[in-house]
């Protein structure tokens, strides 16, 4: 199982916080595998995801597309930060 949590205006785009799935080995083994299978829920999941603002950490630390996902990890979907 992943946790996967959605931040700011992504948790209120998708009208999710968190969740945890299954792995599924063999269909989601890096985070753009995990983009697709939650894309496939909708247009407002694949417009959300693959908007290229969109940041991911993989065990709170940033992350691309092609990093692995191992079973217990976290992954965190956020916009981009700012400070100042």
């Amino acid at each position: 199982m992943i946790k996967v949590l959605y931040f700011a205006r992504l948790r209120e785009q998708l009208g999710c916080g968190e969740e945890t799935l299954p792995l599924l080995p063999g269909k989601v083994a890096a985070i753009k595998d995990l983009v697709a299978l939650l894309s496939d829920r909708g247009r407002i999941w694949g417009d959300t995801l693959s908007d290229p603002s969109v940041r991911v950490a993989v065990n709170q630390t940033i992350a691309d597309l092609d990093t692995a996902i191992n079973d217990g990890d976290e992954v965190a979907f956020f916009p981009p930060v700012t400070g100042g």
